[in-house]
């Protein structure tokens, strides 16, 4: 596959090993999350009663949790000038968590288990970002986060390919599937503890303490790349609403994760190849493309009512996913400022976190009173207002960078 390759086309440069064994931490623990998530849908409406409103506000909140977990990881991150210790506490908190899943027998069991699994990638999203900035050279950024991404998307069709070859085998038993996703998270977390290597930091001025002020100090580009997230974070609906639709669409209980195989499988191929390409043209028209993309998408899951036809929804689904995530981390690692960079991610992932959850209550509130195709099809017409926005703030971002 095209991501496998090392170095980019416009330079000789390798791409650190740090970042190809960070991307294998993520890949393991995206295996046990993907083994979790592509059930819980379905486990939450089918086995414990939840409402679609419900779902969109466990997803909400979940990434809530996180990216405010994010902001302060981000911080403490930069005042500390330890990315791993922190990375280690959460993909840790991450594995623990995943013990939690198979106990549940309520949604408020589950909510508490999603609280432990945000907050662990929280704390751990930030610095991993933020130690990719440090050992990766300016000019291979992009290369670098486009990797990273499709390597944990590796993870994100693995998961679920396992978990439906275990709904066959286990004859459906979706609490031992929670038990065995258990042992890639802890693996992930040992390959982290023993394989990764922090890079020597420079010497931190003196401050009695980490300042959440500190934010307040971050550039008029980091903030104008901080928005144009925030647009796009807010149009696109949690993945959860796939899995809902995949049983409109047709699919048996057992089938629903292959949703989630073909997404990531075509995000996988898109991210590492998208993040080689905005290093030589840069990211502003890859973005504007992958939220025409998105509408695209949205369009499609609101006219489904065929297998066929809401397959192709998943793909242009990933495409979008592909073509933008490994995108805007490389905006933030380019205008932050070098001592704040764990700070910018922070911010970054503060903002988008409360759009997701805004956007997500809304689409849960769609589905649930007007149904699945007046909530993709609004997702549609939202990412078309999305995109002049995303336009001007990126060029904006890029301009003053």
């Amino acid at each position: 596959m095209t991501f496998l390759f090392s170095r980019t086309a416009a330079t000789s440069t390798p791409i650190p090993q740090t970042v190809w064994l960070l991307g294998l931490v993520s890949l393991l623990m995206d295996i046990s999350s993907e083994m979790v998530q592509t059930l819980l849908p379905f486990y939450l409406v089918s086995g414990l009663g939840a409402s679609a409103i419900t779902v969109g506000f466990i997803e909400g909140i979940s990434v809530a949790i996180a990216t405010v977990t994010k902001l302060f990881s981000g911080v403490i991150a930069d005042w500390t000038r330890n990315r791993k210790m922190l990375a280690v506490i959460g993909y840790g908190l991450g594995a623990v968590s995943k013990l939690v899943f198979p106990l549940a027998t309520s949604v408020d069991a589950v909510i508490a288990a999603k609280a432990v699994d945000r907050v662990g990638k929280g704390i751990r999203g930030t610095p991993r970002d933020a130690l990719i900035a440090d050992v990766t050279p300016p000019e291979i950024r992009g290369a670098a986060f486009g990797l990273r991404k499709s390597l944990d998307t590796v993870g994100g069709f693995v998961g679920p390919l396992a978990a439906i070859g275990l709904m066959f085998a286990l004859s459906g038993n979706v609490s031992l599937i929670f038990w065995i996703a258990v042992i890639p998270a802890f693996l992930s977390v040992l390959v982290l503890m023993f394989g990764v290597s922090e890079p020597d930091q420079p010497p931190r001025k003196a401050s009695p303490a980490p300042r959440i002020g500190e934010m307040m100090r971050l550039s008029r580009a980091t903030w104008l790349v901080i928005l144009a997230a925030s647009a796009l974070t807010f149009v696109r609906f949690s993945e959860a609403f796939l899995l809902l639709k995949s049983q409109e669409a047709g699919f048996q209980p057992a089938w629903i994760p292959i949703t989630m195989v073909i997404m990531h499988a075509v995000y996988g191929l898109t991210a590492y190849p998208t993040g080689r390409l905005s290093d030589i043209i840069g990211p502003n028209g890859l973005l504007a493309a992958s939220v025409a993309v998105l509408a695209a998408a949205y369009a499609v899951l609101a006219l489904s009512t065929s297998i066929p036809v809401f397959l192709l929804g998943i793909v242009l689904w990933g495409l979008h996913m592909g073509l933008s995530q490994g995108l805007l981390a490389t905006l933030i690692a380019q205008s932050a400022p070098a001592h704040l960079k764990g700070t910018s991610f922070g911010a970054f992932n503060l903002m988008t976190g409360f759009t997701v959850l805004i956007g997500n209550v809304f689409a849960g509130f769609l589905w649930e009173f007007y149904g699945s195709a007046t909530a993709f099809t609004t997702g549609a017409v939202l990412s078309l207002c999305a995109l002049p926005v995303l336009l001007l703030v990126s060029k904006k971002s890029t301009a003053q960078a």
